[in-house]
């Protein structure tokens, strides 16, 4: 006698189960609550990047108010990390993930600073810049790498990151070897001028920029004042003398 054959062979697997109306609406609902949210978040990094990216490269001119920049945007950046990625995540998040997504929030934010920041500004500040944009370039990729990947370190040291750090070097010799070049020819607004104090006269001749103080013109003198004896009145020792009301007769 044959055997028939067994259940799960002849049971048809089971179609996937479609969402209910109610559900539809559901997530319906609670996706169009989150998008202000979402938004703030995606602009937050934005704003954030585009904060520390100013800061970074104009950090020597005045280091105390471009540090409280940088500070802020780092700030603005983390709110967005935290919004994005654990407030408005679908499951809840551990202390580790949450320790290690803003730590490496905030060095992903250095990271797209100084590239963007040292893109903006190279030909203002090539020789600053020349080493910001490598440097960003290994930054971020790190950063995204620890924060995102599964197991980190294999994805950093793999064949992406060999060629990161192939375009990383390329890209520091490059911009090195043109840098002297562009600080020659200048060009752009000048982030290397020292404002002098106010009320200097260096302050006001850097503020015209190629104008020169013309100096005043003295008056010339006339040439009777050269020779008094030649006005009338006057006698060769230059007394001058009234004349004689009386005249002879």
């Amino acid at each position: 006698m044959s055997s028939s054959p067994s259940l799960a062979a002849t049971t048809p697997p089971s179609a996937p189960t479609q969402p209910t109306r109610s559900q539809r609406r559901s997530n319906s609902r609670r996706e169009s609550a989150s998008l202000p949210w979402r938004y703030l978040g995606y602009v937050g990094y934005y704003v954030g990047a585009g904060l520390i990216s100013g800061a970074v490269v104009h950090h020597p001119m005045a280091p105390a108010r471009y540090s409280m920049i940088a500070a802020s945007g780092v700030l603005v950046f983390l709110l967005a990390t935290v919004l994005n990625d654990l407030i408005l995540a679908s499951e809840r998040q551990p202390l580790s993930r949450i320790l290690r997504v803003l730590g490496t929030s905030t060095m992903l934010s250095f990271g797209l600073g100084m590239l963007s920041g040292g893109m903006q500004h190279f030909a203002d500040l090539p020789e600053r810049c020349a080493v910001l944009i490598p440097l960003g370039i290994v930054l971020s990729f790190v950063a995204f790498a620890l924060k995102e990947a599964k197991r980190p370190w294999r994805r950093i040291f793999s064949l992406m990151g060999l060629a990161i750090l192939v375009v990383t070097a390329l890209a520091f010799l490059g911009l090195r070897h043109i840098a002297p070049t562009m600080a020659e020819s200048g060009g752009g607004h000048s982030h290397s001028d020292v404002v002098p104090d106010k009320g200097s006269g260096e302050g006001q001749e850097s503020g015209h920029g190629s104008d020169t103080i013309k100096p005043t013109p003295q008056p010339t003198a006339s040439p009777n004042a050269t020779h008094p004896s030649k006005e009338p009145g006057h006698d060769n020792d230059g007394h001058q003398h009234s004349a004689d009301p009386h005249p002879p007769s």
